[in-house]
């Protein structure tokens, strides 16, 4: 049987009736990227789902499990993939400019200071400050993502998710191998879970 759509998703989906234009997906993504201390992706998520709704927390991870599968950064291709969803190529380049432009021009001015003031003791330990605080968020927005995962209670979804984590992280399993192992795997397992399921 087919699971009914959660309230937070239908409310979302109906929050985003407006797709942003592209001055409002260039400074979306260049917000992301200016809070993105230690990564974007935990003010992408905000962003994207809870923050202006245009998308719903299943469609904010399956887009970004699809970067995953793409050559290059993840949150680089995110910023292509959302663009064009939602304004085409226009979209995909305003968003990607929106991501890198503004950090691009901060981190070559502190790259200019660092290499002048790089050894200064007092840099250093605020430096690994923010390496904890840059892994905290991380941690946080990946028990996020698995929310939508975990609500549904799907033993394959489950299953797939542990086996590929005992895979990568646990067996140092080449992510490549990992990938042409579970992509085929997951969509035969799903196919006949749904048909078992809709019988």
């Amino acid at each position: 049987m087919d699971q009914p759509t959660p309230p937070s998703d239908t409310a979302a989906r109906d929050l985003a009736s407006e797709p942003p234009g592209l001055l409002e997906l260039f400074f979306a993504f260049s917000k992301m990227s200016l809070a993105g201390f230690g990564g974007v992706l935990v003010w992408a998520r905000r962003a994207i789902v809870e923050q202006h709704r245009w998308m719903t927390p299943d469609e904010f991870n399956e887009a970004f499990a699809l970067c995953h599968l793409l050559p290059g950064a993840n949150i680089v291709n995110l910023s292509i993939v959302f663009g064009g969803r939602f304004r085409g190529a226009a979209g995909s380049i305003a968003a990607f400019l929106g991501l890198l432009l503004p950090p691009t021009l901060i981190v070559t001015t502190l790259g200019i200071l660092y290499s002048h003031f790089g050894d200064l003791p007092g840099l250093q330990r605020t430096l690994t400050g923010i390496a904890c605080a840059a892994v905290g968020l991380f941690l946080a927005v990946i028990i996020r993502m698995m929310g939508p995962l975990l609500t549904r209670k799907n033993p394959i979804e489950i299953g797939l998710m542990v086996a590929v984590f005992a895979a990568v992280g646990l067996a140092r399993m080449p992510l490549a191998v990992v990938l042409l192992i579970a992509l085929p795997l997951s969509i035969i397992v799903t196919y006949f879970w749904r048909r078992r399921a809709t019988a």
